[in-house]
């Protein structure tokens, strides 16, 4: 049965993994990061997808910068990632929506994300999840001599239900 719960430090080596395996440049313009996802990644902000008692992706959600009053309303997707085993089996879709909770939850009423033009896969499962595009930085990065775009999505979100 999949459930998302919050992480756990023992989900270290779980995470550090899927990280491992699902980077490319298509999904993220940094290079892959060796030390461990949870000396990197506050384990407050990330949610895991559980599987019966295996880790099957993560997503990140916290606060957005700029940390001023003004924007305390918005949160973030800092990342969102799927085992390629348990790929096509609802956990992204199920990360998004307990990200959503997640935010709505600690008040926030905006839930942003950045997502590269390539990756289109990614694209279609936050329009499916209810959020769109908000604006596109043309050529934002340069990734294997190629230009290109970074696409800021966001989903405005109703309160939480009584």
């Amino acid at each position: 049965m999949l459930t998302v719960r919050p992480a756990t430090p023992s989900d270290d080596p779980a995470l550090t993994r899927i990280d491992a395996l699902t980077w490319t440049a298509q999904v993220s313009p940094a290079p892959p990061r060796p030390e461990p996802f949870l000396e990197r990644t506050p384990v407050g902000e990330v949610l895991v997808a559980d599987d019966d008692g295996v880790v099957a992706g993560y997503v990140i959600v916290g606060t957005a910068p700029p940390a001023v009053p003004a924007h305390d309303h918005v949160r973030h997707v800092d990342g969102l990632a799927v085992h390629p085993g348990h790929a096509g089996r609802g956990v992204g879709r199920a990360l998004v929506d307990a990200a959503v909770a997640r935010a709505r939850d600690t008040g926030g009423r905006k839930l942003t994300l950045r997502v590269l033009g390539p990756n289109t896969r990614a694209r279609a499962l936050y329009r499916r999840c209810g959020f769109v595009e908000e604006g596109v930085l043309r050529g934002e990065f340069v990734v294997d001599g190629t230009p290109v775009d970074d696409v800021l999505m966001a989903r405005h979100l109703d309160p939480a239900p009584p």
